[in-house]
């Protein structure tokens, strides 16, 4: 039986911003590519907050020149699904593990997690916290890695305009910048 398709990592140790998605939509692993569904805001919220000054276009397939751009990307789960309500606890107990991993090798600076139900994953299954987190900076770390939490920009959050998503983003780029200030 052939694998499901899903989505490479986009990690290297010396990236400033990592990216983490909860998991592969099914069109985005089709065709090979972070945030490929037409109506998803994570490109144009990118652009908005001002996070990458390159003026090349942001849409799917950037991700592989922003890893030059100290970007880069990857999920919680790594198995595709038509909704991130199809999948299950166990999905998560097998992929949190193996993000910590991927995340302490590369060591990035700052790791943004697009959606608390992501993050409030990852702490469950590894610091088996369960009380919900909020937006925004955390006080916890992966490694040397800081942590922050934006918005997720999936069509299926509506609660969040993309202007709302942007201004999270650029929340990120600033403590990025901060960061990078304090560790050069």
């Amino acid at each position: 039986m052939a694998e499901a398709p899903t989505l490479p990592d986009y990690l290297r140790p010396g990236l400033e911003v990592v990216f983490v998605g909860i998991n592969p939509g099914a069109h985005s692993a089709r065709v090979g590519r972070y945030f490929a569904t037409p109506q998803n805001r994570f490109w144009a919220a990118l652009r908005a907050s001002g996070m990458v000054r390159d003026p090349r276009p942001l849409e799917p397939g950037a991700e592989r020149w922003l890893m030059d751009a100290g970007i880069g990307f990857t999920d919680v789960v790594k198995r595709a699904s038509a909704s991130a309500s199809d999948l299950k606890a166990a999905d998560f107990r097998q992929g949190v593990p193996l993000l910590r991993q991927r995340l302490e090798a590369a060591a990035p600076l700052l790791v943004v997690f697009n959606g608390l139900t992501g993050f409030n994953a990852y702490r469950r299954f590894t610091e088996g916290e369960r009380a919900g987190a909020a937006l925004g900076r955390q006080a916890t770390r992966i490694g040397r890695s800081h942590l922050y939490v934006a918005p997720n920009p999936s069509p299926a959050n509506a609660a969040f305009s993309l202007e709302r998503i942007a201004v999270r983003y650029r929340e990120a780029a600033a403590w990025r910048d901060e960061l990078r200030r304090a560790d050069g």
